[in-house]
């Protein structure tokens, strides 16, 4: 078996625009270091690669990568918290002149994460194509974000606000919230679902604060001013935090680290240097890991494995899913408020228990997705939102039942998309033909991750833009009212049943490996 060494290089920390080839000459600073081989003397072009990249930073750990961990946790709790914590302005609306009297309420809010979610394939694929954009992305998605909450203050319909606070603000969060995606692959491997789950759970720690928040805002300023008061504050709190969005090989050749190229199996999460004992049978299957000077060239991800079983299935189950995710985030305070008789506070407290325990849920399923299969994770987070769902929120009728099915369907509901990593991983190894033990042998580009990641973004956000004009179906004439038990019959019941079957469903992958399908 290979030593670990110091210079262990993960393959998932460069972007797959780096070329593989072989040298015929042994640069490998790795090698020489274990062996004690002298430096060849013709290593004039070699030398600035070698040395900067042994300058890298390290993966999994240290300064720069949990600073970059850090800075994508504020961006997400700012970038998703605010459509997750809509409940609260849909509420307010529905409730408050000039748009008491409106529908189609909730379509603001879904088309706003919608919208971060579905474009997700053309925003990533664009700053993969020109690399150079993607550090200026958290500025520019900032602007267009200020500038949506700011013109949504100037609404007088529905429309105008669908237009800006909803379609104008999901622009800007997806292109402001990309690198955070992009880059977090580079610093984190093997640990890469628990930095998954850590940044995630940042949209939780932001319903912590902003569901009282923009309750107490609203309530005394109404939706104008706390729309304008919001834009300055997350211009403010986001701005500093586009330096440390950085990637970590550098990509243009400003640094000759970013020249540094590595050859190694597609699949691998990390390159281990070879002992001078397994030099020849690593030779011998065409293995060596290489270090030597090239340009980083952009590329255009490959799409085909969108087109692979595997993933079509895992696609198909995530969109079941988030039809009837979203609802309840929605519909929670207003539930509360007409059904349960809570009033201020206590109707956006469903949003805050919810929003909480998505953030321990997020970071414990990071956890379970680098240790167990992905499918197992998937039912885990299945079987809790659908127990909490039929028997506790469809069968509580007080405040206090409510309020343990909100923490129950943060932790488990909230912490499906943590699974995603495993997913992508999965397809990543699958995704040309080979299995989970060989991975992709067949000489095609490998899988870009991210992509993955961008996909089954999109899939969610079809369901979330659905959900919203489907909400409104499901609760329009209050069926079962009055003809159900408890929570059934309140006139919700059809949103609660229908929230129970989506996430059932859902969960399907995992019945779907058992059988030999996926």
């Amino acid at each position: 078996m290979a030593s670990q060494s110091t210079f262990d290089i993960p393959l998932d920390s460069l972007p797959p625009s780096y070329a593989a080839t072989k040298s015929k000459a042994d640069f490998d600073p790795i090698r020489r270091v274990e062996t004690g081989t002298p430096e060849p003397q013709d290593t004039f072009s070699q030398e600035p690669a070698r040395h900067e990249f042994s300058q890298l930073p390290p993966v999994d750990g240290g300064k720069d990568a949990w600073l970059f961990l850090a800075a994508c946790l504020v961006v997400e709790a700012l970038v998703w918290g605010f459509p997750y914590s809509f409940g609260v302005f849909q509420d307010y609306y529905s409730t408050h002149p000039p748009f008491s009297s409106s529908s189609n309420l909730a379509v603001i809010g879904t088309c706003a994460m919608g919208i971060m979610y579905i474009d997700a394939p053309l925003i990533m694929s664009f700053f993969r194509r020109f690399p150079r954009f993607a550090r200026w992305a958290p500025i520019v998605g900032l602007l267009v974000m200020c500038f949506a909450l700011a013109m949504s203050s100037f609404s007088t319909t529905v429309t105008h606000l669908i237009v800006t606070q909803g379609v104008l603000y999901g622009v800007g969060g997806s292109i402001a919230y990309s690198p955070c995606i992009l880059y977090l692959d580079e610093w984190f491997v093997k640990k890469k679902g628990l930095a998954y789950g850590i940044m995630w759970s940042g949209t939780g720690l932001a319903g912590v604060v902003l569901p009282p928040l923009l309750e107490h805002l609203l309530s005394k300023y109404g939706y104008q001013t706390t729309l304008r008061i919001w834009a300055v504050a997350v211009f403010v709190l986001t701005a500093p935090l586009a330096w440390f969005l950085k990637p970590r090989v550098s990509v243009g050749g400003k640094s000759a680290a970013s020249q540094a190229i590595i050859s190694n199996s597609p699949t691998s999460g990390t390159t281990t240097p070879t002992s001078s004992n397994d030099n020849n049978n690593n030779n011998n299957n065409n293995n060596n890991t290489h270090v030597h000077d090239a340009t980083p060239t952009p590329y255009t991800p490959s799409f085909s494995f969108a087109l692979t079983r595997s993933f079509l299935f895992y696609q198909l189950f995530n969109i079941i899913e988030a039809l009837g995710f979203f609802l309840p985030g929605i519909y929670l305070p207003s539930y509360a408020r007409s059904v349960l008789q809570a009033q201020g506070f206590l109707t956006s407290l469903t949003l805050l228990l919810l929003n909480v325990a998505s953030v321990f849920g997020c970071v414990a399923m990071g956890w379970f997705i680098d240790r167990l299969d992905v499918t197992t994770c998937i039912m885990l987070s299945t079987a809790g939102t659908v127990l909490g769902t039929f028997f506790l929120w469809g069968f509580g009728t007080n405040l206090a039942v409510l309020y343990v099915f909100c923490v129950v369907y943060g932790f488990f509901a909230g912490s499906f998309t943590s699974a995603w990593p495993g997913i992508m991983k999965e397809v990543a190894k699958l995704g040309h033909g080979g299995s989970a033990e060989t991975g992709n042998e067949h000489g095609h580009k490998p899988v870009d991750q991210s992509m993955v990641f961008a996909f089954l973004a999109m899939g969610r956000g079809v369901g979330n833009v659905v959900s919203g004009p489907l909400s409104e179906v499901l609760v329009k004439e209050l069926p079962w009212q009055g003809r159900a038990l408890a929570g059934y019959g309140s006139g919700y019941g059809g949103l609660i049943a229908f929230t129970g079957v989506t996430a059932l469903v859902g969960g399907g992958s995992f019945l779907w490996k058992r059988l030999g399908w996926l």
